[in-house]
């Protein structure tokens, strides 16, 4: 790793509220690797105390380079932060400089030595499942019925310092294994719930979970039930000795502070740490944790099962798709930019929005690749397609349906449209000029798809045409004119149409017989 200047600390970053959460900084800056590395010196051996170039000379030897004056600034921002702390070295130096580098010496505080330790401690740790320290219950019975027979002993007397001494070292004992039990238990449990919350656990691996879970679990179980009533018993006979035991604890000469604070003792020596030790085996205050764990394993294997039934599930949205979600990721890994566009747009339709025709099935045929979704008829997706994937016919075989019904209100949609733009088109022709004219909605909505057909056409209009929809028995003539104009007023707005005259007329005489409709000719001979 090497060291940069390109990035350079703001106040904003190095900023000190004096509380403990600046010593979680480094953990979070750009240079986060960097300071770690820093750390791994000051917080690793017992009471290291280095220079700014002793640490650069053993950060180049781990593979970190870093001058003698950036791994000063590092230290001077982690001794900010409460990491570090300043020492003091008598040196004989030749020039004042010399002098006042060999006072630049840093050590690992003690809150930033174990917040360094904890740090590497999460960081090497696998995902995978912990180990749970169930052989420490056995060791926890035996640990507590020597405690309890010293404390029998010195019944009617006075407790020697022999014993006093092995009375703490197994105080000791109890509440560490009992600490690293649970933390033990709370990992493996919590990795049980990060597993089984997953949707796409199936095959291979559900089976090896599975194996896991309905062996491990028992074992854990079956451990606390035979172990939890013997623990039960010595810490019931010890509550009642407990005076006795912190009396004889509180003989031993413990560490003094300098400014009087508080000193940090090792547990089991207060009686709020021993009655939360009995509460939990006893559930005296809430459950216990015996009746937890079992609780736990409970949920545990029904969650199994849920996953097994969603597996074995035939119908419903319960099929996996890891292999296929792998499957797709291999072929982003692979693929170049370009490519990985276009497999993501054909992978998840990231498609612009447009009607895609599906055939006959079409409920109205009408809707075509311009028209809007909001605007589109509604495409029935059959429910074996919807729910299953799959396009098999189940169940009997359903009537055919009459399309009868279907025709006529069909036909009888369409008559009603066409008699619609017959109307706007009349209405056309009785203006004739289009300019300046009042029309309907509808009218005005002909003239512009006239229009565009038109232009679309005649896309280098410099003469004067004409197109004629034979349906409606309409002509629009356009007629360009730079500068010219033509201006259609309608009730919800107005269209203004530049260098153009528009012109609107029949293309045919009208005459006595009545307009042909969509009727069939039966109907109509009928």
């Amino acid at each position: 790793m090497q060291g940069s200047d390109s990035w350079q600390e703001t106040a904003e970053d190095v900023i000190v509220t004096g509380t403990r959460h600046d010593l979680f900084r480094y953990l979070t800056s750009p240079l986060a690797e960097e300071y770690r590395a820093i750390m791994g010196l000051f917080a690793g051996p017992l009471l290291a105390d280095l220079s700014p170039a002793e640490a650069a000379t053993q950060l180049i030897e781990a593979g970190v380079t870093l001058t003698e004056e950036q791994v000063y600034a590092r230290c001077e921002r982690l001794e900010k932060w409460g990491n570090l702390v300043r020492g003091v070295r008598d040196t004989h130096a030749a020039t004042v400089r010399d002098f006042h580098k060999g006072r630049s010496r840093f050590h690992a505080s003690k809150l930033g030595g174990r917040i360094h330790r904890d740090t590497e401690e999460i960081m090497a740790a696998s995902d995978g499942a912990r180990e749970v320290a169930r052989e420490l219950l056995g060791k926890t019975v035996d640990q507590l019925a020597h405690i309890l027979d010293r404390l029998r002993a010195g019944d009617g007397g006075v407790l020697t310092d022999a014993h006093i001494e092995t009375l703490a070292a197994d105080v000791t004992t109890v509440f560490n294994n009992q600490r690293l039990f649970n933390e033990s238990v709370r990992d493996f449990y919590a990795y049980l719930n990060q597993i089984l919350t997953r949707y796409d656990l199936a095959g291979e691996e559900y089976g090896q979970f599975k194996t896991m879970l309905l062996t491990y679990v028992d074992l854990i179980t079956a451990d606390v039930t035979r172990h939890a009533p013997a623990v039960v018993d010595h810490l019931t006979a010890i509550r009642a000795r407990l005076d006795v035991l912190l009396a004889a604890r509180a003989t031993r000469t413990g560490p003094l502070t300098h400014d009087g604070t508080d000193t940090e003792t090792l547990p089991g020596r207060t009686r709020d740490e021993w009655e939360q030790l009995i509460a939990w085996y006893t559930g005296s205050h809430s459950r216990s944790g015996p009746d937890t764990l079992r609780l736990a394993a409970d949920q545990a294997l029904g969650q199994l099962l849920t996953n097994a039934k969603r597996m074995l599930a035939s119908a419903g949205t319960g099929l996996s798709r890891r292999a296929d979600l792998i499957k797709l990721a291999g072929w982003f890994d692979s693929c170049d930019t370009d490519t990985a566009h276009r497999l993501f747009a054909a992978a998840f339709g990231t498609y612009p929005a447009r009607h895609l025709l599906i055939g006959p099935a079409e409920p109205d045929p009408r809707d075509g690749a311009a028209t809007s979704w909001w605007n589109a008829s509604a495409v029935d997706v059959p429910i074996s397609l919807r729910d299953r994937g799959d396009r098999a016919a189940r169940g009997r075989t359903s009537p055919v349906p009459d399309p009868g019904e279907d025709r006529e209100t069909i036909l009888a949609a369409a008559e009603a449209e066409l008699d619609d733009r017959r109307a706007a088109a009349a209405e056309l022709v009785a203006a004739a000029t289009l300019h300046d004219a009042h029309v309907s909605p509808a009218a005005r909505d002909l003239v512009l798809d006239r229009l565009g057909h038109l232009l679309a056409i005649h896309q280098d209009l410099t003469a004067t045409v004409s197109v004629t929809d034979a349906d409606l028995a309409l002509v629009i003539t356009a007629e360009p004119a730079p500068d010219a104009i033509t201006v259609l007023h309608s009730h919800d707005g107005t269209v203004t149409i530049h260098d153009l005259h528009l012109t609107a007329a029949s293309s045919q005489t009208p005459s006595s017989e009545a307009p042909p409709t969509l009727r069939s000719s039966e109907e109509r001979t009928a």
